[in-house]
């Protein structure tokens, strides 16, 4: 059943907490909360690749220190050019954006709905930033049977309804994806209603490329006018700091969005980054990486899975770099966190999202050094502690 989210709910439920940004990585308010220095903490409540970024980004930036005197190109064109020749599509269906959530910013600034769909649990800033630019946001439950996913019925309904409705796939914070063939029906209902549907593939590199290529939709764009595909950088390149990420669609779309893009939004050493992830020189490297990648979360999230699930913790399935999982009483998220935290272990409570409980947290997947001391902490924690009631 629709209903409208509350203004302000998460901001009540989230004061005084680690999160109280909306989001996971913020050392500073948890060294702030716990002492110590920021840097110290083992962070599994930021999703980033664990192998850090490829040594062609980082080449690339000790040698572009010079691009700081200088104003980086507002039409973003090298990247652009090989970002479109890696996807196999024309420059005019791509906008780089300073992160993902540029793109979001602007795809709103541009359509500005007045009611906009959501499934929760989801990204918090698909509602933030509806609700900054005065859009109604419906947001319908996904179902615990179904890995927190919607009904495809349900769904569908949402993308007929609203103005615009966002989708994650895979979805954060359940790494969950949805059947390719619903969210291709969706697309083609939205834009039956003059509606826009908005699929946030933020985590689809982690899938294998084969896999991501199937279920990603970005090739639809070519022939709906009503579509739009989110990509990051940040998360599987590991360069969360420089902010980097595009967007696809149709070019009638990306017109408007680039039209409420402030110049040199994106800085030149993020520039930098981009265009050495997709020069096609650097295609072999990159492409190890990639799959050194995938190899390592895949390999370790099972692991993870497995270790959490001995120390009764409820997991799951995930095809992303990070795990949603579920603590019983009298434990909560929060108990759990504050007492990591003490530990110099950072988690991300989810217990403001929702649709979900007191008891659920996500955990990033890290190396297997780190995974191990997390779980040996963990099993400290649960044998040797009882819950605060913070």
């Amino acid at each position: 059943m629709a209903k409208e989210l509350k203004a302000g709910q998460k901001e009540e439920l989230n004061i005084g907490k680690i999160e109280q940004y909306g989001h996971g990585g913020d050392v500073w308010t948890a060294a702030k909360a716990f002492g110590g220095q920021a840097e110290a903490f083992l962070d599994y409540s930021a999703n980033i690749n664990p192998l850090g970024p490829p040594s062609c980004v980082q080449q690339a930036l000790q040698q572009s220190w010079e691009r700081m005197l200088q104003y980086p190109d507002p039409g973003h064109r090298k990247m652009k050019g090989y970002l479109a020749e890696r996807l196999g599509v024309e420059p005019e269906y791509l906008l780089i954006g300073n992160g993902a959530a540029e793109c979001m910013a602007l795809a709103l600034l541009y359509l500005k709905p007045t009611t906009v769909g959501v499934i929760a649990p989801c990204f918090s800033e698909y509602e933030a930033l509806s609700k900054q630019f005065d859009a109604k946001v419906i947001a319908i439950r996904g179902s615990k049977e179904l890995d927190y996913q919607a009904p495809a019925e349900e769904l569908l309904k949402l993308a007929a309804e609203r103005d615009v409705c966002f989708v994650g796939h895979p979805n954060n914070p359940t790494g969950v994806l949805y059947s390719s063939q619903v969210l291709t029906e969706a697309a083609n209902l939205a834009a039956e209603k003059n509606h826009t549907l908005i699929v946030d593939e933020a985590f689809i590199d982690f899938l294998d490329e084969d896999e991501a290529e199937v279920n990603s939709l970005y090739r639809l764009c070519e022939n709906n006018r009503h579509l739009i595909v989110l990509r990051s950088l940040t998360k599987f390149y590991a360069i969360p700091g420089l902010r980097l990420g595009y967007a696809i669609a149709h070019p009638s779309l990306i017109e408007g969005m680039k039209d409420k893009q402030v110049t040199w939004s994106v800085n030149g050493l993020a520039l930098a980054a981009g265009e050495a992830l997709f020069d096609p020189k650097h295609r072999e490297e990159v492409a190890a990486y990639e799959e050194e990648t995938r190899t390592l979360i895949v390999k370790e999230r099972e692991w993870l899975r497995a270790e959490l699930r001995v120390l009764g913790l409820e997991t799951w399935p995930s095809q992303a770099n990070f795990l949603l999982c579920h603590i019983e009483t009298p434990w909560t998220a929060a108990s759990l966190q504050q007492a990591l935290g003490g530990r110099g272990i950072l988690i991300r409570s989810c217990a403001m999202y929702e649709g979900l409980q007191d008891g659920h947290f996500r955990l990033a997947v890290k190396d297997h050094s780190s995974n191990e001391r997390l779980i040996h902490t963990l099993r400290q924690v649960l044998a040797e502690e009882q819950p605060s009631s913070s």
